[in-house]
C-alpha cells in the first residue's frame, strides 16, 4: 500500500502529508529529481514563505497593542505595567529574532505597518474596554521606534 502511494507522488500528498515529505526529501537527497513532486514541493516553499509573513505580521499587531494599551489604559498601568512591558519586549525580541534570520521580511513588516496599527489598536480597545477612539488614527511612532528596546510611550 505504501508502496503504491509513494510512486504516486500527487495522491500521497492528499493521504499522507508527512510520508510525502519524507519521500520528497529522500528523492531530494538521492538527487531522483524526476521523482519529485515538483508542483505541490513549490507551493510547500511558497508557504512557508507566507506562513512567516503572517507570523511578522501577528506578531507586530500585538506588539502595537500592548504599546498601546500601556499609553492609554490609565486605570491599570500601575498594576499592569510590568506584564505589558514583559509583553512588548517578548514581541520585540521575537520579531528581531524573525528579522536575523531573514532581513527581508522587514519590507513586509513596512508595507504592513499601518494595517498592523489599525488592527492593533482593535485589539488594544477589545482589551483594556476603551473605545476605538481613544486611540490615535495614525501611528504616534515610527516602526523603527516601535521596535527599539530603549522606547517605550
Amino acid at each position: 500500500m505504501v508502496a503504491e502511494l509513494i510512486k504516486n507522488q500527487t495522491n500521497l500528498y492528499e493521504t499522507d502529508y508527512n510520508l510525502w515529505i519524507l519521500e520528497t526529501v529522500k528523492q531530494l537527497e538521492n538527487k531522483n529529481f524526476n521523482a519529485v513532486d515538483w508542483e505541490n514541493l513549490i507551493e510547500e516553499v511558497l508557504d512557508l514563505s507566507e506562513r512567516k509573513r503572517r507570523k511578522m505580521t501577528s506578531l507586530l499587531m500585538k506588539l502595537i497593542e500592548h504599546l498601546l494599551i500601556l499609553q492609554y489604559w490609565d486605570s491599570e498601568k500601575e498594576r499592569n505595567r510590568g506584564h505589558w512591558e514583559r509583553e512588548i519586549l517578548n514581541f520585540r525580541l521575537q520579531i528581531m529574532e524573525e528579522l536575523e534570520d531573514s532581513p527581508s521580511l522587514n519590507n513586509h513588516l513596512n508595507n504592513k505597518f499601518f494595517d498592523c496599527y489599525l488592527k492593533g489598536c482593535k485589539l488594544a480597545s477589545k482589551h483594556s474596554q476603551l473605545p476605538l477612539d481613544r486611540f490615535p488614527k495614525k501611528p504616534s511612532a515610527s516602526l523603527e521606534q516601535i521596535l527599539d528596546e530603549n522606547w517605550l510611550p
